[in-house]
């Protein structure tokens, strides 16, 4: 049984529900019954009351949609399961005597559904109430129609929308029902999903093997009508579209080129949020494509199956007057507050700001020649080359495994640099002409951390070329990289076998120092800081999310830092 973040299955409708209301001051709950209503029933009177609900699970359908200017009231059930007779009724008693004028029901179409609101209706018309019901089926899953009809899914949303605006303007309840009979009847859902869904306590509804997404699927776990190899998102949302719109569909939705449409792209429950991005773009681009103007587009977690890790696109075909209702203001938690306006992949966009002239100072004349430099940078490149399958080998245990990945695109990118110019000999110039190519072609963490060095160290080294200089340069690289970084020596990380080296070269600040002499320690101790990683604690960096005892190895950033000094300093 898969596991849930409940606190006991029997009570998850009830607790998910007081949550709901705890945390938004705009719901109270019915006392003695599982209905939300508005904290505002006053404001009701004389206007038409609209109620929906349904069974748990769905979340945020359906209490998320009461608030002003969408519904009064819902009534929930367990999990999956249809509302009690007994709680619709008292949620149509209880606006009724708030002096509503006319109480609409809005019922997906499910059997269960339709016998439990009907019924109650039953008894309150008996009572004296103006009731109507209006049933949602938008369901554009069966190509041929059964006696059942269309299920109500993810569409039903929008008619509370749209209900919810007229009666927040005073509409009658003729003037409702007969409205949102009309924009029920030219819109369509369809559902895709990658996973089935379990409810508290129970196994998963149906099984999908690893490589299989199911289409046409409804939002209480049943299997769809089609079962298929999992498509990129493209394709299948093509494939939803193409279903949806199938003449030979009996529960098609009829588009033409030039319609304007509401599209909904709602999460079943359990896909990641950059799926949805995904898919929403596809949405809107085939659309684009076939010559539909996309009024509006509401993507989010409208009406969910649990933890189903899917999506619901969801089309209405509008007019001037429907998109004023979608836009109509409300006060309920779950609509999205979006910005009035069509959607569109051709949005044009902000210009890319022009870069000011760079300063360049002219030092040629100071420091190695070019062909040196070419000759020291080739070595880098080959040394991180030749090291990149040991450096990811290290970079396994605690980070994600591509830290010499990024070396070794880092070195590509030197190399690709230096063939297509000759680079500069200026070491200032030499060294910012780096930290560019790093930062712009290295990626990871670790390239921004060579852009700050190689930026700091280029700014010690303007007009001088000593080797205190190159001792200083050093020394404003690592102290930049700290600022940044937050990390400090014995952190294992890069910087350990940097501030070795550092520490190496301030000899020559000695008066009379061999300096052939103190490159060589330099690099010895390099090497040595590289290798007592293998010792140390992580403090820093990814890996100090890892406990210590499964670090075994060196850190492949200081062994990397230390093989590209000993290929400088060679």
């Amino acid at each position: 049984v898969p596991k849930k973040l409940v606190t006991t299955v029997s009570g998850c409708a009830d607790d998910a529900l007081a949550g709901l209301v705890a945390c938004n001051p705009g719901l109270r709950m019915l006392q003695g019954h599982r209905v939300v209503l508005r904290n505002d029933l006053p404001a009701i009177h004389g206007r038409v009351a609209l109620l929906s609900g349904g069974g748990s699970g769905h979340e945020p359908a359906h209490a998320g949609y009461v608030g002003k200017g969408m519904l009064t009231g819902v009534v929930a059930g367990t999990v999956f399961a249809s509302p009690s007779v007994g709680s619709v009724l008292a949620a149509i008693r209880a606006v009724t005597q708030a002096g509503a004028a006319g109480v609409l029901l809005i019922v997906k179409n499910y059997t269960g559904d339709r016998l439990n609101f009907g019924m109650a209706l039953e008894r309150a018309r008996a009572e004296g109430a103006d009731v109507r019901m209006v049933v949602v089926g938008d369901d554009c899953a069966f190509t041929t129609l059964g006696k059942a009809g269309r299920r109500g899914i993810c569409g039903t949303v929008l008619i509370h929308k749209i209900a919810g605006a007229l009666a927040e303007a005073g509409a009658s309840l003729d003037e409702i029902e007969k409205k949102v009979m009309a924009a029920a009847k030219v819109m369509g859902t369809l559902g895709l999903s990658l996973s089935p869904c379990s409810i508290p306590g129970s196994k998963p509804s149906f099984q999908l093997a690893e490589d299989e997404m199911e289409l046409g699927l409804g939002i209480h776990g049943e299997a769809g009508v089609r079962r298929m190899k999992v498509l990129p998102a493209d394709k299948a949302v093509e494939t939803m579209l193409k279903h949806m719109t199938d003449p030979s569909n009996a529960s098609r939705l009829s588009l033409t080129p030039g319609s304007s449409v509401v599209l909904v792209v709602n999460n079943l429950g359990g896909l990641s949020c950059l799926e949805l991005g995904i898919v929403a773009g596809a949405a809107v681009r085939c659309l684009e494509n076939r010559g539909i103007c996309i009024a509006r587009a509401l993507v989010g977690s409208f009406m969910t199956a649990l933890e189903m890790a899917g999506v619901s696109l969801t089309l209405m075909l509008v007019d001037e007057e429907l998109v004023k209702l979608i836009d109509a203001k409300t006060t309920a938690m779950a609509w999205p507050n979006l910005l009035a306006g069509p959607a569109t992949t051709r949005r044009e966009e902000v210009p890319a700001p022009v870069e000011g002239p760079r300063k360049t100072q002219d030092e040629t004349g100071i420091g190695p020649g070019t062909a040196r430099v070419q000759r020291v940078l080739e070595r880098v490149c080959s040394t991180l080359l030749d090291m990149q399958d040991k450096l990811n080998e290290l970079d396994r245990g605690a980070g994600d495994g591509d830290c010499g990945h990024t070396h070794a695109r880092a070195a590509q990118a030197i190399r690709e640099w230096m063939n297509s110019q000759p680079p500069p000999a200026a070491p200032a110039q030499l060294l910012s002409a780096l930290a560019d190519v790093v930062l712009e072609q290295m990626g990871g963490s670790s390239g921004v951390l060579y852009g700050l060095f190689l930026t700091a160290a280029a700014r010690s080294l303007h007009g001088r070329s000593d080797s205190l200089a190159w001792a200083d340069a050093m020394d404003a690289g690592i102290e930049a990289m700290q600022r940044y970084g937050g990390a400090a020596p014995g952190d294992r990380t890069m910087l350990d076998s940097l501030f070795a080296a550092a520490q190496a070269l301030h000899s020559l600040r000695s008066p009379g120092a061999n300096l052939l002499q103190v490159l060589e320690a330099a690099v010895q101790s390099a090497e040595a800081a590289a290798e007592a990683t293998r010792h140390m604690e992580a403090g820093a960096g990814r890996a100090s999310y890892i406990r210590s005892s499964r670090l075994e190895q060196p850190d492949p950033g200081a062994v990397a830092v230390a093989a590209v000094l000993g290929a400088v300093l060679e």
